[in-house]
């Protein structure tokens, strides 16, 4: 058999017998970085839409300010239908806003603090495997960062019931006010089921 045709041969049965030791390591390897990868997926998901709706609070927030500057400055308060109703709403409202914009920043950080240290695990993963020594050192790693993706959760969902008593306040103001100013045929087609769903959400 000429020399080229059997070192062919030989090439083709290496690559034929692999070690099947080396290639369940490295699937392991690559399953080990996929992981975090995911995480981090899912952490920036959360960082975006976070931002967007702290983006929106902070909108709301500074309408809320003109609208009480608005109020204050004006000058005949008596032609304004309710208006120590109507300051006394928009004051609780501000101040529920503010907690909102305070609750949506810590878990932002908490988010962005999650996500850099699964970062910081796909690195580590990297490292444990060139270096046997420091396998351990990805497991606190991840665990940190599960933790602070925990605590920016338990945030978020600590804003979104703060933001259904906002709703639920502004709601309870304008039928108050739609009651005050509106004509009572009108207002008596609506104001048993609107009452009955105010004390439902009290409830």
């Amino acid at each position: 058999m000429p020399p080229k045709i059997y070192n062919r041969l030989n090439m083709a049965g290496d690559l034929l017998n692999v070690d099947p030791n080396a290639l369940t390591s490295t699937i392991e390897f690559l399953t080990a970085m996929v992981t975090p990868t995911l995480l981090i997926s899912a952490t920036g998901s959360l960082v975006l839409s976070t931002s967007t709706r702290l983006g929106r609070v902070v909108d709301r927030a500074r309408e809320l300010e003109v609208r009480l500057s608005e109020l204050i400055t004006v000058e005949d308060k008596s032609k304004i239908p309710l208006y120590d109703k109507r300051l006394d709403t928009i004051v609780k409202l501000l101040d529920k806003v503010t907690s909102r914009s305070r609750i949506l920043q810590r878990a932002l950080s908490a988010f962005y603090y999650g996500l850099g240290f699964f970062i910081l695990t796909s690195v580590t993963i990297a490292i444990a495997a060139f270096f046997t020594t420091y396998r351990w050192i990805p497991i606190p790693v991840g665990i940190i960062g599960i933790m602070y993706l925990f605590w920016g959760s338990v945030q978020m969902l600590r804003e979104t019931r703060l933001a259904t008593a906002t709703i639920n306040a502004e709601m309870d103001f304008t039928w108050t006010l739609a009651k005050t100013v509106a004509p009572r045929e009108i207002i008596s087609r609506y104001t048993k089921i609107i009452d009955e769903n105010i004390e439902k959400t009290k409830d």
